[in-house]
């Protein structure tokens, strides 16, 4: 796997347009759910996804083959999601011009307010304790790897995560998402 990825970032560094189309291809994916993520706008998500590729392409001799691409690919993504975050900040908000319309099957309303309460927790976290929980829950990277693709010590990714599930069980508790714990002692 490792010799057939570098021989496809050769075939990319000589121009090979297939071999371009190959690496978005295999790894779009990863890149959007990332940037989905921390963006929670499928169209900004598209669009960091792109500038990764682009970003990632004119940067590819920079890659370290010794280190999984993977990580380093993501830390591209998320340094543009981040970028585009910040940009939003110092833009004044805007309201909506048209109201999404209600969903009329009441069926799914359980699973849809879990995941409105699930994205409204993730909302609330920071920046980085959000990306490093996607990192290792959903592209399931290792601390290590999610340590190089943020550019951190192992320790503290360990410790974002661990935040990150904290608060997130905290939050969904506190909007009665969860049942509150029962101590193992009962009383007689």
């Amino acid at each position: 796997m490792v010799d057939e990825l570098s021989n496809l970032v050769d075939r990319c560094l000589r121009g090979e347009r297939s071999a371009v189309l190959e690496l978005v291809d295999q790894f779009q994916r990863p890149v959007f759910g990332l940037c989905y993520r921390m963006l929670r706008h499928h169209q900004d998500a598209e669009d960091m996804a792109q500038e990764t590729f682009v970003r990632a392409l004119k940067s590819l001799t920079q890659w370290d083959r010794q280190r999984p691409f993977l990580p380093w690919l993501l830390a591209i993504a998320g340094n543009r999601c981040r970028t585009l975050l910040s940009r939003r900040m110092r833009r004044p908000a805007t309201a909506a011009l048209v109201e999404e319309p209600a969903d009329r099957d009441d069926g799914d309303e359980p699973a849809r307010r879990l995941a409105e309460e699930v994205s409204l927790a993730m909302n609330s976290l920071r920046d980085e304790y959000r990306q490093a929980f996607v990192l290792f829950h959903e592209q399931e990277l290792s601390y290590a790897e999610i340590g190089a693709a943020l550019d951190c010590p192992i320790g503290t990714v360990k410790t974002w995560v661990h935040r990150a599930r904290r608060e997130l069980i905290e939050r969904l508790r506190v909007r009665g998402m969860l049942a509150e714990e029962r101590h193992a002692l009962r009383p007689v």
